[in-house]
């Protein structure tokens, strides 16, 4: 049986997490392929995926196609993403 490890590796680095800009917290679900679905206020906000290394776009709910016009909030979301780093789980809790 082979075991296919970087799933296993991409699932683990794949958990949704919060990031906050200015005074609006954002929950963000990575959806694979440099997709992310954002939540705003407890609500499906937006899709974003990455286009180059400074570039997001939005995503259209519809066709679900890239849209292309320059977004200062998409970015500024994507840039926060880019920046997020997951807190490492302390072994020492999880033996509590």
């Amino acid at each position: 049986m082979i075991y296919d490890l970087s799933l296993q590796k991409k699932s683990a680095m794949q958990e949704p997490f919060d990031i906050e800009i200015g005074p609006v917290n954002y929950s963000v679900f990575p959806e694979g392929n440099d997709s992310y679905t954002i939540f705003k206020d407890g609500r499906e906000y937006i899709q974003i995926q990455k286009d180059t290394s400074s570039i997001w776009l939005k995503m259209d709910y519809k066709t679900e196609l890239p849209i292309f016009e320059e977004d200062e909030e998409v970015n500024a979301i994507g840039q926060a993403i880019e920046k997020y780093v997951p807190e490492e789980e302390d072994e020492d809790e999880e033996e509590l």
